[in-house]
């Protein structure tokens, strides 16, 4: 079974780094951009992590199963150093929320957030209608899965960072 699933992801990769071209949201196309500030009010574009392995994640403070698998995200972030990045972005509409959150879980990563809710320009690129929703991204920014969690993203994670 795992070789099947290595097989699988090396025949996914090999296929997304010969034929993607277009930007969209399914596995193997380009990622469309973000550009949200961070806390500080900096903005971070996805784009400018290219060159990484990037674990794009959408979540907000007030949904209980995305605050549920951060414990999860961050033994892998703590598993994998310096492997994969991690782009959290918030669907928070509160400020002091987010941050709150942010401060509980203990996240060291990128967090950016228009604080716009469902009116964020971002849900509506991305076609969002529920959260948690993630995606993993190549250093091209090319999509490599999508709602991948749990020991499935451990697993592709490892198997990505080692054949490196």
């Amino acid at each position: 079974m795992k070789n099947l699933f290595f097989t699988l992801t090396f025949l996914i990769c090999s296929y997304t780094s010969t034929n993607a071209q277009t930007e969209g949201l399914d596995v193997g196309d380009i990622i469309p951009d973000i550009d949200l500030p961070d806390t500080k009010g900096n903005v971070v574009s996805l784009s400018s992590l290219r060159g990484s392995l990037v674990f794009v994640d959408f979540w907000a403070s007030w949904c209980g199963p995305c605050v549920k698998e951060q414990p999860e995200l961050i033994k892998l972030y703590q598993k994998y150093p310096n492997k994969f990045l991690i782009y959290g972005v918030s669907l928070d509409s509160k400020k002091q929320a987010w941050l709150g959150a942010m401060a509980k879980l203990k996240q060291p990563w990128i967090q950016v957030s228009d604080l716009k809710l469902w009116d964020s320009p971002v849900v509506l690129n991305y076609k969002i209608q529920a959260i948690p929703l993630n995606f993993l991204i190549d250093k091209n920014g090319i999509i490599l899965a999508k709602n991948v969690h749990g020991s499935k993203l451990d697993e592709l994670i490892k198997s990505l960072t080692t054949a490196n």
